[in-house]
């Protein structure tokens, strides 16, 4: 199975302010701060950006960061010489 690379999409999610509480009875997390649940996708930056500008959101972009890929073929699992300890 090949992994494909996603369309780049940018969140707006918003931070936490209240802490995580924990429920006694069934150990549920929980917080009264319903905002962290909403995510919202954009297609560039710069909507993310004037979204929140127009709406009065304090803004911090964070940039992506390139995906590190360890580039291996199929039969560098079965080397005489592996690196890595056999897991099967």
């Amino acid at each position: 199975m090949q992994s494909g690379h996603s369309k780049d999409r940018w969140l707006l999610e918003f931070p936490s302010d209240t802490p995580v509480q924990i429920d006694p009875l069934m150990g549920w997390s929980g917080s009264s701060h319903t905002l962290q649940q909403v995510k919202l996708w954009f297609d560039s930056r710069d909507e993310a950006v004037a979204y929140a500008a127009r709406h009065g959101i304090a803004a911090q972009v964070d940039e992506p960061q390139e995906a590190k890929r360890r580039t291996m073929s199929y039969s560098d699992n079965f080397k005489f010489n592996r690196v890595g300890s056999w897991t099967h």
